[in-house]
């Protein structure tokens, strides 16, 4: 078993509201040599949350963080842990990540998937 961290990614469409939906997950392992996201784009989910979502600001949004979490030409030769704490750093967007929580995984893509249905899915 190897310790990781993982963060919940959370539409906001109103930053003023505060109100959020569960999108996404990332999950960084160290010792695994691992960095996993996976979220979801339910578009009618999303519209019963926000009629008004703007579908292809979130759309890029999300696009953008899977990019980053595998390696794109921004990312190129960031370490996983570097790329992870850019990942769930604070900011004022349309998809913000929670807060950093730790585990104990010997799998880490069945980690991200449990993650994934527990948090996301259900």
């Amino acid at each position: 078993m190897n310790p990781y961290e993982y963060s919940v990614l959370r539409f906001i469409p109103d930053l003023e509201r505060g109100e959020c939906l569960n999108v996404g997950v990332v999950v960084y392992c160290q010792k695994n040599d691992y960095l996993g996201v996976r979220f979801t784009f339910d578009e009618a989910r999303l519209a019963a949350f926000a009629p008004a979502v703007p579908l292809a600001e979130l759309r890029r949004a999300l696009d953008g963080i899977r990019a980053h979490c595998t390696g794109d030409e921004h990312a190129a030769g960031e370490s996983l842990g570097r790329r992870f704490r850019w990942l769930t750093a604070p900011r004022s967007t349309i998809v913000q990540p929670g807060p950093v929580h730790p585990g104990m995984t010997g799998d880490p893509d069945g980690t991200l998937d449990h993650l994934f249905e527990r948090l996301v899915r259900s």
